[in-house]
C-alpha cells in the first residue's frame, strides 16, 4: 500500500469516528426532550368538577385533597346535594366531569339521557341508621319506636335515595310513619336532629358517624333490607376527562376504599 493510500484511509476513519460522535451527541438531547415531552403530556392539570351525593361530602372532600396532592396543578371542585337534584342539573346541561350517586335509580336519570360516558361502577354501599338526640333521651331502640305519639321524626323525601331506602324499610316492617318534615337530602334531615328541631331521623350510618357526639346512632335490623349501592360515572361532556378518569380511579383504588370504609361505607 502506498503512503498516499494510507493517509486517505486514516482520514476516512477519523471522519467516520467524528460523524458517529456528532450523531451520538445530537441524538441524546432529542431523546431526553422526547421523554420530557411525554411526561409533560401525561401530567394532569386543571379543574375537576364532581357532582356527588350529600352523604359523600366528608370522604370525597378528603379524597379531593389527596388527589390535588398527588397531581399538583389540579383542583377538585365539589357540588354535594340530593342525588336526584344533581342528576337533573346534569341532564339540564350543568358542566361537570364526574357524577357519584347514592342509588342506581338516580344514576339511571343521567345514563338514560345519554349523559354518561361508559358504564357506571358501584364503588360503595350504605345502610340506614336512626339518628337520635345525644344520650337517646326518648329511649328509641327500634324502627317501631319512631311511630310513638308525640315523637318528632324527620325523613328524607322519597324522591332522594335515603328517603327511598327509609320507605322500603318501613314497608318491610309494615309500619306507617308520619314525619314532621321531608328533607331534600340526608344532611338536611340530620341537621334537624342536631338543632333539636326533631327527636330522630332516618339517615345513613356514615352521616351519624360524621356527626360525632352531636347525635347518637341506633341500629335496626330492617336496615339490612334497604342498603343502597353507590355508582360513579364519567360524564359524556366532561371538560377535563383525563383528570376525571384519574379521580374515579382514586375513588375505586385501595387507598380510596380505605377512606370510604373508614367513614362507615360498606365495600361494594
Amino acid at each position: 500500500m502506498t503512503r498516499p493510500q494510507r493517509r486517505y484511509l486514516r482520514a476516512a476513519g477519523a471522519g467516520a469516528a467524528a460523524l458517529l460522535a456528532l450523531s451520538a451527541c445530537s441524538s441524546s438531547p432529542d431523546s431526553g426532550s422526547s421523554a420530557a415531552g411525554s411526561d409533560a403530556s401525561d401530567r394532569l392539570t386543571g379543574e375537576v368538577t364532581v357532582f356527588a351525593a350529600a352523604s359523600l361530602e366528608e370522604s370525597f372532600t378528603t379524597l379531593g385533597k389527596e388527589f390535588e396532592k398527588q397531581h399538583p396543578g389540579t383542583k377538585v371542585t365539589f357540588s354535594f346535594g340530593g342525588s336526584d337534584s344533581l342528576a337533573a342539573s346534569i341532564t339540564g346541561g350543568a358542566p361537570a366531569d364526574v357524577f357519584a350517586a347514592a342509588s342506581p335509580r338516580t344514576m339511571a336519570i343521567v345514563t338514560d339521557a345519554g349523559d354518561a360516558s361508559g358504564t357506571p361502577a358501584t364503588f360503595v354501599r350504605n345502610q340506614l341508621e336512626i339518628a337520635t338526640l345525644p344520650g337517646n333521651p326518648d329511649r328509641i331502640s327500634s324502627l317501631e319506636d319512631l311511630t310513638a305519639s308525640g315523637l318528632k321524626v324527620v325523613l328524607c323525601d322519597e324522591s332522594v335515595p335515603c328517603g327511598t331506602a327509609a320507605q322500603k324499610a318501613l314497608d318491610a316492617s309494615r309500619l306507617k310513619l308520619t314525619p314532621v318534615s321531608y328533607e331534600q337530602d340526608v344532611k338536611s334531615a340530620l341537621t334537624k336532629v342536631e338543632l333539636k328541631e326533631a327527636d330522630a331521623a332516618l339517615v345513613y350510618k356514615t352521616d351519624v358517624k360524621a356527626a360525632g357526639d352531636k347525635v347518637e346512632g341506633v341500629d335496626f335490623p330492617e336496615s339490612a333490607d334497604a342498603i343502597n349501592d353507590y355508582p360513579i360515572a364519567l360524564l359524556r361532556d366532561a371538560p377535563n376527562a383525563e383528570a376525571a378518569k384519574a379521580f374515579i380511579g382514586l375513588v375505586k383504588s385501595a387507598e380510596g376504599q380505605k377512606v370510604l370504609t373508614g367513614a362507615g361505607f360498606l365495600a361494594p
